[in-house]
């Protein structure tokens, strides 16, 4: 069963790397995924939900995630964070780039422990292409998605709430996508978003039990 979570932060430690799905640790409990566009601030996210700045690497050059990172989860049984290569790094070589992708694909289509997906988009720049490929890909295969409108101390409030409101009338139809503003920088809906990840863990962990 799962634990219930302070609701700032989720106790995690850093696991290991894997370049593919073969060697990816072996399956202890749910885990969720979090993707994005290089720079759209995943690692920030994670730092952010976890309390610690050093977890996941954060630099100034996009694309330096390249691995499948894994994090165990001291705030729920067995369960585990994982933050996906990031896609869209225009310098990465097309060799590079292809293998991130392959590896993404591969754990978002075979990891049988996956119970749900973190898509992290710059809230001024939302809904890119493999934004859209991402989102429509998990309402097809019922993956439980949240869109993370990531940066909003970008925006002023009203801008926030404008640019989430047009995300959630675009994909009104993905019955199984939550949809918030975030700053990685400010904390604004980390509680939010914790709340919603632990409502996943239960879930997966109800089933299984």
């Amino acid at each position: 069963m799962a634990l219930v979570p302070p609701s700032e932060r989720l106790e995690a430690t850093f696991l290991t790397s894997a370049p593919d799905l073969r060697r990816c640790p072996a399956i202890t409990g749910p885990e969720i995924a979090f993707a994005g566009r290089s720079n759209a601030g995943k690692s920030s996210v994670l730092n952010r939900i976890t309390g610690n700045k050093r977890m996941a690497k954060v630099s100034k050059t996009p694309g330096r995630t390249q691995m499948l990172n894994f994090f165990d989860l001291r705030s729920f049984n067995a369960a585990r964070l994982v933050d996906l290569p990031g896609y869209g790094y225009a310098k990465a070589g097309k060799q590079a780039q292809a293998a991130w992708q392959q590896s993404v694909n591969e754990y978002l289509s075979f990891r049988d422990s996956l119970v749900g997906l973190v898509l992290v988009m710059d809230i001024r720049h939302p809904n890119q292409s493999y934004d859209q490929e991402l989102l429509n890909w998990s309402h097809e295969s019922g993956l439980p998605v949240c869109g993370l409108l990531n940066k909003a101390d970008k925006l002023g409030y009203s801008a926030q709430k404008k640019a989430l409101r047009a995300f959630e009338q675009t994909y009104g139809e993905h019955n199984l996508l939550q949809s918030q503003c975030f700053s990685a920088l400010k904390g604004t809906g980390v509680t939010e978003l914790i709340a919603i990840l632990g409502e996943w863990f239960t879930q997966a962990n109800l089933k299984s039990a």
